[in-house]
C-alpha cells in the first residue's frame, strides 16, 4: 500500500500537510522576511493558520481561530508564566550580586579556565536530571553569561553547552519527565532505561557540546548583549570586583540548590514510592514544593536577598531593580508563550498523526521508524513531549516484534523527538530570549544542536543495541 504522504496531489491539497507548508511560509514571512517583534509575528501567524484550518479541519470554526490561539497562549503561560519571571529575578540577583560570577570563579578554579565548557556541560546534564530543560536553562543562564563576562569570549560555545547538556539529559535520562512517560508508555524496566539512556546521553552530549560547540564558536562570536533587564556595563563591571567582595560560594550556590533540590524531592517521591511505599506520606507535601513555579519562587527569593545584600541600595531602589526584571521576564515569556501557540495551531490541524499513520506504512526497521515519526511530529507541531508521547503510543503495540530490549526504542524516540527545533517550539524562543541571542543565532547553536543530538543518539542506539541487544 503506498503511504498517504504520496498517494495524490489531491489528497495532498486537503491534508494537514498544506496547512503545515503554509505555517512555514507565513511564520519565515513575518519574522525574516517583515522582520516583526517575535511576539507579534507568531500570534499573527497563530492566528492565520487557525483561519487555514477552517478550510481543511472537520468542527474547526472561524471562531475556533481566534479562541484557540488565546486557549494555547494562555496555556503556554500556564506553564512558563511564574518560572520565566522568577527566572528573571534569579539571572538579576545571580549576576548583579556577584554570586554567579563567584560559581564561575569557582568551576575555574577545580578545573581551570581552558575547561570552562566542560564543567557548565557537566553541570547543566546532572542538574536536567530530576528538572525540566527550562528550569535548568534557567538556572545556567546566568553562568555562560558571567563566564563569557570573566574570560571575554567564547559565549557561543558557554551558549551551546549549557543547551547542550540540558536538552540531552531532557529526552535521554529517566526521571525526567520525558523519557520516564515514554519508558512507562513503552513498557521498558525503569533501571535499565536509565542505563541506556546514559550511554546514549554521553556520546550525544560529547558531540553536540563539545566538537560542534567549539567548530561553532570558531566560526561565531556572539557578543553579550543587554538581557534579562541586566546589561552588559553592569555584568562587566561584576567581572572586575575581587572575589573578596563577592559573596560565600553556598549563598552563591543557594538558588540552584534550593530550586534542584525542591524540584527532585517530588520527582524522587514519585518516582520511587512504589518501592518504598512510606514515601507516599510524603507526596502532599513533595508535591507543593517540588512544583517548579514553587521552587523557582524559592530560589528567586534567595537570589533577590543576596542582590539585596551585595548591592548598595535602598530597600526602593532594589524594589525597581527587580521590577525592571520582572518587565523583561514578562516580555520573553509572552514571547515563549506564543510560539507554544503557534506550534499548538499547527498541531490542531492534526499534522502530528498524519505524518505518524503515513510513517507507520512505510517498510523500514522498528528503530528507524520510531525516530521517523517522533521527528517529522517534532518538526510539524513543536513540542519534543508530544512528538515522543505521540510515537510512544504508536509503537507500543509493536514492542513484541522488537529483538532488541525495549531501552532502546525509548532512546530512539527521544532522539527523535528533539531534533530540529525552531520557531513553532516554544524552547527555541526561551533560548533565543534569554540568551541574548538573534534568531540566525539561535538557528546555528540551538537548532544545529538539537538535531546533532537526535542524529547521534540514533545512531548510538543502533550501534549499542546491535553489540549488546539485552534480551
Amino acid at each position: 500500500m503506498i503511504p498517504p504522504l504520496i498517494q495524490s496531489n489531491v489528497q495532498f491539497a486537503h491534508s494537514p500537510l498544506l496547512t503545515f507548508i503554509i505555517g512555514l511560509a507565513i511564520v519565515i514571512a513575518l519574522l525574516v522576511w517583515l522582520d516583526l517583534p517575535a511576539f507579534i509575528g507568531l500570534i499573527i501567524s497563530a492566528f492565520l493558520v487557525g483561519v487555514v484550518n477552517t478550510f481543511f479541519v472537520q468542527d474547526f470554526s472561524a471562531a475556533d481561530a481566534g479562541g484557540q490561539v488565546a486557549t494555547a497562549f494562555g496555556n503556554g503561560m500556564t506553564g512558563i508564566g511564574i518560572p520565566i519571571l522568577m527566572a528573571a529575578v534569579i539571572g538579576k540577583g545571580m549576576l548583579e550580586s556577584g554570586a554567579a560570577q563567584r560559581i564561575v570563579r569557582g568551576f575555574q578554579g577545580a578545573l581551570g579556565e581552558s575547561n570552562s565548557d566542560i564543567a557548565l556541560l557537566g553541570s547543566s546534564s546532572v542538574l536536567a536530571v530530576p528538572v525540566f530543560f527550562d528550569s535548568v536553562f534557567y538556572l545556567m543562564a546566568p553562568l555562560a553569561r558571567s563566564m563569557r563576562a570573566r574570560i571575554g569570549r567564547d559565549y557561543t560555545l558557554f551558549i551551546v553547552v549549557v543547551g547542550t547538556g540540558a536538552a540531552t539529559t531532557h529526552v535521554f535520562v529517566p526521571p525526567t519527565p520525558g523519557p520516564l512517560a515514554v519508558a512507562d508508555q513503552i513498557g521498558s524496566n525503569l533501571f535499565t532505561t536509565i542505563i541506556v539512556g546514559l550511554v546514549t546521553a554521553i556520546p550525544a552530549a560529547i558531540v553536540s557540546g563539545l566538537v560542534y560547540g567549539r567548530w561553532i564558536n570558531s566560526r561565531l562570536d556572539i557578543p553579550l548583549r543587554d538581557t534579562m533587564a541586566t546589561s552588559t556595563e553592569e555584568l562587566q563591571e561584576v567581572a572586575d570586583r575581587p572575589t573578596s567582595e563577592l559573596p560565600g560560594v553556598l549563598e552563591s550556590l543557594a538558588p540552584i540548590l534550593l530550586a534542584v533540590l525542591l524540584i527532585a524531592s517530588s520527582t524522587f517521591v514519585t518516582t520511587f514510592q512504589e518501592v518504598a511505599p512510606a514515601l507516599a506520606s510524603l507526596q502532599p507535601i513533595t508535591d507543593f514544593i517540588g512544583n517548579k513555579n514553587v521552587a523557582l519562587t524559592a530560589a528567586a527569593l534567595a537570589a533577590a536577598y543576596t542582590f539585596y545584600r551585595y548591592d548598595d541600595m535602598t530597600r526602593s531602589e532594589w524594589s525597581d531593580e527587580l521590577t525592571e526584571a520582572l518587565k523583561s521576564g514578562g516580555n520573553i515569556a509572552a514571547i515563549t508563550a506564543a510560539g507554544g501557540a503557534f506550534g499548538a495551531l499547527l498541531a490542531a490541524s492534526g499534522i502530528g498523526d498524519y505524518l505518524a499513520n503515513a510513517l507507520q506504512e512505510v517498510g523500514i526497521g522498528l528503530l528507524i521508524t520510531a525516530w521517523l515519526i517522533a521527528a517529522i511530529v517534532r518538526i510539524a507541531q513543536g513540542s519534543a513531549t508530544a512528538a515522543m508521547l505521540t510515537a510512544a503510543g504508536i509503537m507500543a503495540p509493536l514492542t513484541g516484534q522488537l529483538t532488541v530490549n525495549p531501552a532502546y526504542l525509548v532512546m530512539v524516540i527521544g532522539a527523535g523527538g528533539n531534533i530540529f527545533s525552531w520557531f513553532n517550539d516554544s524552547g527555541f524562543w526561551l533560548v533565543s530570549e534569554i540568551g541574548g541571542l538573534t534568531r540566525s543565532e539561535t538557528l546555528k547553536t540551538w537548532t544545529a544542536l538539537t538535531t546533532i543530538i537526535s542524529v547521534t543518539g540514533l545512531v548510538t542506539v543502533l550501534i549499542v543495541s546491535s553489540v549488546f541487544p539485552l534480551v
